[in-house]
């Protein structure tokens, strides 16, 4: 592993010839959703999490378990129940053969955790693992354990069942920097998916990249100059989108119960920046922040009773605004 570059622009360039490697791996396996994949990549190399609303048999885990194989890191996977407590994510202290306390460390201890169906289990469980994702810690009587670094959290959903299911609240979604919609692959993709997979034998896919390389670049990506109309026209977007107020459009005044608050204007230009240099770029433009504007928006608007009258989607909002 050489990290040694001359200057940042020759690290991107390097990254991004490592990020088209991991694809061409990851395509080895996952047949069709490249969007999913780039979308999950990037929040990964953002820092970030991601909410994936997708039908079942679509390759989420598949995809999550792949993607960890093909950058060496440690992966699990938690199935989300109703009776699931948050000692089963975080731990718990049990007492030793010396009559002493210790931590035994939970699933959440890992670099990817997929949390899979997380809208089966009560809010007391899902905020146990939403407050991690925030600070990356897990708390227990007063002593701090630290997640590992990379930390990022897949949580799905499954849009079908809606019965015995504890939807999570706006402000918690707020957490996700993504909310990727998985749809089914077209045809030929779906033929190709039946060939590959009734015989049983599954290619494995080799390691691209180190954790070490993982963590430089993820700093590298922190230190992308952004342009001041990049700052301004994420804000003013995000802006546009709440309701009665001086900024707000009238489709969000019109349609929306509720807007999208200053975390999304953040995620806006995160995001952007990493989309404009996997996309070659050394800084993002407005055609970057448009690029993740859906992922971003989807899940931190509300709409109203009018909208769902009208027939008027949160994908036709987002789209309003950005053709303004």
């Amino acid at each position: 592993m050489d990290l040694q570059f001359k200057n940042d622009v020759e690290a991107i360039d390097a990254f991004v010839e490592k990020y088209a490697e991991l694809r061409k791996e990851i395509a080895k396996v996952i047949v069709g959703q490249d969007d999913i994949v780039k979308n999950v990549l990037m929040a990964m190399f953002s820092r970030s999490h991601a909410l994936l609303i997708g039908a079942p048999g679509l390759a989420k885990t598949l995809m999550i378990t792949t993607i960890a194989k093909t950058i060496n890191l440690t992966y699990n996977r938690i199935q989300f129940t109703p009776d699931l407590m948050p000692s089963d994510i975080m731990g718990t202290e049990i007492l030793d053969e010396n009559r002493k306390f210790k931590f035994v460390k939970g699933p959440i201890f890992a670099n990817i955790v997929l949390a899979d169906e997380i809208n089966r289990t009560p809010p007391k469980t899902q905020s146990a693992l939403l407050e991690a994702m925030q600070e990356r810690s897990v708390s227990m009587n007063g002593v701090t354990y630290q997640l590992p670094d990379p930390f990022f959290v897949l949580a799905t959903q499954n849009p079908i069942e809606q019965e015995g299911t504890y939807p999570l609240p706006e402000a918690q979604q707020d957490r996700f920097m993504f909310n990727i919609y998985l749809d089914y692959p077209n045809f030929e993709q779906e033929v190709n998916i039946v060939k590959s997979t009734i015989h049983g034998d599954m290619v494995e896919p080799k390691q691209v990249l180190s954790i070490e390389e993982i963590i430089y670049y993820q700093k590298l990506l922190q230190k992308i100059p952004i342009p001041e109309n990049v700052y301004e026209y994420a804000v003013r977007l995000a802006t546009m989108t709440r309701p009665g107020t001086s900024t707000g459009h009238q489709w969000a005044t019109d349609y929306l119960s509720w807007g999208a608050g200053p975390r999304a204007s953040q995620y806006l230009v995160i995001g952007a920046r990493t989309h404009a240099v996997l996309n070659g770029k050394y800084s993002p433009d407005i055609e970057d922040i448009k690029a993740v504007a859906h992922n971003i928006l989807r899940h931190r608007i509300i709409r109203n009773y009018k909208a769902e009258a009208d027939g008027v989607t949160v994908n036709d909002i987002i789209d309003k605004l950005l053709n303004e």
